[in-house]
Formats: C-alpha cells, sequence, structure tokens
C-alpha cells in the first residue's frame, strides 16, 4: 500500500490527511489539525511563520507515527501571500492579506501600470490584496533591499522541509503578475513597477518532485519521503478534487467563496474585467473564477454575537426568521472590520433585531452573490450551465445550499468532503 500525506492549510486552520489507494477508491484519514489565525503586530496583520512551520513539522510527524512508510508529500495554502527571504534568513514581519498596508500604494501602481493593462496581461482580477501590490508596498518601504527571494507561502514551507526553492505555478497566478499568454511571470510588468528581475524566476508545474525531507526535518519527524509540488493554491487544488461529470461551475466554499468554471485559456476581454473575474492556473487549464465573500461574514457573527452556540443551531435560527433584508455581501466594510456586527448593523440601518436575522441575512446575501457571479460567468463564457458543484466547509450547509438553489435556479451538487486535500492528494498519485 502507499501511502500519501496532504497538507492543506487555510487561513483558520490546518490540516494533515493521509491517503491511500484502496479497492480502487481514495481513501483518506486525518491524522494532525490545528488553528491558525493572522496576529496583529506593530498595527499590521500579519502571520506567525514560525508557528505555522512548527505544526506543519508536528503533523508530519504524527503522520509518519501512524504510517511509517509515506512516499510523498505536499502542501497547499491560500493564496497572495509570500515569504521574502535573504538567502537562508526570512524578513520580518510575513504579512498577511487582510492588512490595509497596499490601500496607500494602490494608486501609485495604477499609475505606473493602469489596471486595464494588467489585466490585460494577466487576466487577475482585483483585489487589494494581491501580491503585486504588496511588493510594491514593499519596494517603496525599502524591504526588497538584498531580498534574494519571495517564495509564497507554501513554497516557503516546502522549502524549510526540503531546501529546494521552487516557484509554482497555480499559486503565482494568485499575485497579478503572471502572462496569460505565456504563463509565466510578466517582465514587462515587473520592469514597469521597478520590481527586481532576480525574484522571478521560471515556475514549475504540479506534480514537479523538489526532493526528500532535510535530514534534520527527517529525524525530527521519525521517516523520510519525497516533497511534491501539487496545485499549491488551495482552489486549485480543490477544483482538483471535485468528481465532477462533464464540466459545470463550482464554488469552493470556505473563508472565500470561490466560484468558477474550467476554461482551456484565461478570458481576459472587456466583460471579464468589468465583472472582476480572474483567471488563475488550474493543473492543464485555466480557472475562470471569482473570489466572492464566504463564511467568513458567518464566523465572524458567530464569534461576535454568540461563539459558543453551535452552527447547527445558528443555521436553525436563521431558517426560523423572517427577515428579509439583504447586503451587499462583497462590500469592501465587511472584509476587515472590527466588529462584524456594526458593518451589519450600518449596512441595514440597524433593522436587525434578533441574532437569527443577522445570519438569516449574511446566508441570503451570500446566494444572492452566487447568482450575480453566475450570471456575469454564462454572459462572458457564452454558455448557459445547469449544475452548480459546491465543495469545501459551506457544502455541509443545507440551509445556504438551498437558498443558493432558489437563487440561482441550478442543481446544487453539494459535496461535503476535503475536495483541497483530495486534489492535492491526486497530483502526488499521479507522479507514481
Amino acid at each position: 500500500m502507499r501511502y500519501y500525506l496532504a497538507i492543506d492549510i487555510g487561513a483558520s486552520s490546518g490540516r494533515h490527511i493521509v491517503g491511500w489507494l484502496e479497492d480502487g477508491e481514495l481513501r483518506t484519514k486525518e491524522v494532525y489539525r490545528f488553528p491558525n489565525g493572522v496576529e496583529m503586530l506593530d498595527g499590521h496583520l500579519t502571520w506567525n511563520i514560525r508557528k505555522l512551520f512548527s505544526n506543519v513539522v508536528m503533523g508530519i510527524r504524527k503522520a509518519f507515527e501512524e504510517f511509517p512508510q509515506i512516499e510523498s508529500l505536499s502542501i497547499d495554502t491560500w493564496g497572495v501571500d509570500y515569504v521574502l527571504l535573504k538567502g537562508d534568513e526570512e524578513v520580518y514581519p510575513c504579512h498577511a492579506y487582510r492588512d490595509s498596508r497596499t490601500e496607500a500604494v494602490i494608486p501609485e501602481v495604477h499609475e505606473k501600470v493602469p489596471f486595464s493593462k494588467l489585466y490585460g496581461h494577466t487576466g487577475c482580477q482585483f483585489q487589494p490584496f494581491n501580491s503585486v501590490y504588496q511588493l510594491y508596498d514593499d519596494l517603496k518601504k525599502g524591504r526588497l533591499e538584498g531580498v534574494t527571494d519571495v517564495l509564497m507561502m507554501p513554497e516557503y514551507l516546502m522549502w524549510k522541509l526540503c531546501g529546494v526553492k521552487a516557484r509554482e505555478y497555480t499559486n503565482a497566478t494568485t499575485m497579478g503578475m503572471i502572462s496569460s499568454e505565456t504563463g509565466e511571470y510578466d517582465l514587462e510588468i515587473v520592469d514597469e513597477l521597478g520590481l527586481p528581475r532576480h525574484l522571478f524566476p521560471k515556475l514549475s508545474q504540479p506534480g514537479t518532485v523538489l526532493g526528500e525531507l532535510r535530514s534534520e526535518i527527517a529525524a525530527a519527524v521519525g521517516g523520510n519521503c519525497k516533497v511534491v509540488l501539487c496545485a499549491t493554491h488551495d482552489t486549485g487544488s480543490a477544483v482538483e478534487g471535485i468528481p465532477m461529470e462533464g464540466n459545470h461551475p463550482y464554488i469552493s466554499s470556505g473563508t472565500w467563496s470561490l466560484l468558477g468554471v474550467k476554461t482551456p485559456k484565461p478570458i481576459t476581454d472587456a466583460g471579464s474585467e468589468k465583472a472582476n473575474y480572474s483567471n488563475e492556473g488550474g493543473v492543464g487549464y485555466n480557472r475562470y473564477q471569482k473570489n466572492i465573500m464566504g463564511m467568513w461574514l458567518v464566523n465572524e457573527l458567530q464569534r461576535e454575537l454568540c461563539p459558543d452556540t453551535p452552527f447547527p443551531e445558528i443555521v436553525k435560527l436563521a431558517e426560523e426568521s423572517a427577515c428579509d433584508i439583504l447586503v451587499d455581501a462583497n462590500a469592501p466594510e465587511f472584509l476587515a472590520p472590527k466588529s462584524m456586527k456594526a458593518a451589519f448593523d450600518k449596512a441595514t440601518d440597524g433593522k436587525l433585531q434578533t441574532v437569527g436575522d443577522y445570519f438569516r441575512c449574511a446566508y441570503r446575501s451570500l446566494a444572492v452573490s452566487y447568482r450575480q457571479a453566475i450570471d456575469e460567468l454564462e454572459s462572458n463564457t457564452g454558455r448557459k450551465y445547469e449544475k452548480l458543484y459546491i465543495v469545501g466547509g459551506g457544502a455541509k450547509n443545507q440551509f445556504l445550499n438551498r437558498l443558493t438553489a432558489e437563487a440561482t435556479g441550478k442543481e446544487v451538487i453539494a459535496l461535503p468532503i476535503e475536495a483541497t486535500a483530495l486534489g492535492n492528494l491526486k497530483v502526488q498519485m499521479e507522479v507514481h
């Protein structure tokens, strides 16, 4: 039996999942789970990458304790965030995408490279946290002086494990700097922004074997295995892990909702730019998709309004509410508010009365945002779709699934599976 380890890290938690083929079926077992989250440091939202790496190592050790023979491992994480290196030394702090540091430099970036040009070259949707803006802020603040490498979060963690610095295609496409024509860094954009060219080398594709664990890591975890690049952007792995018949739109429903469809190549026309659709790398295909708000809304409301109430009870309260108020789920005020309740109160003129009202408003608003995104997708691809696949944590919410089916008019196929881990494992297994 061959065993493989998928390390899937999201913005709020990480998990280590061992997978193997048995009687022709992919079986999995979660061996370790740990919390993740941003930390405030000197007025900025940052990632504690020391703690993150410590948990990665701890989980690998747990995996080897239970499965002494593991063929390979790979790591996927959220996109856009990275670690700066000077040789083998990290440059701290490691900023998180929800930090507001890019607000001041976005106009300057667009002055040097108008967004229409950025989009035409890369097909990457505008998000204030795109790596291109983060890197320009680093440049302005002198943080790139002496920097030898920019490694996206999973690339950094795998370098720490095996000693090889690689740049993986699917995660790179979240940066806003990859040419939709060549699939490599767009050096024209790099040069126009004054970023150092040496930070943007050739990209590697999912399935690339980086090497084995460093000897000190192997000793610490009690075993050795290959380190392989999966589709290291978690949505890239999630889409690869969906057992889909044909080609239909999907929602990878987590902190964010990633809604899209596979296309043979990027679509970078004016309609796509206006609808703020992105083109991101897949395993042999393009993912034409949109980053829209997700469980962040309800997770933050729960944290503030009823931290001890489990979600099944919260959903019941939402179902029992008669509230018919909607908000724009993708409005900037919901991105990182100090108080999510206060943001909802302001958006609804204080008309939400009960806990159930807040959650019903959030769920219905999410469903409407999905409908709007699908309308745009069908218009821009020139195709009508009958089905909508939903995977990830949000797929477990039958109330939201029903609201989504009603709002979109699609047959919703909800698969409450660890699609990201499955996609991660699938790429590893294809290497062997």
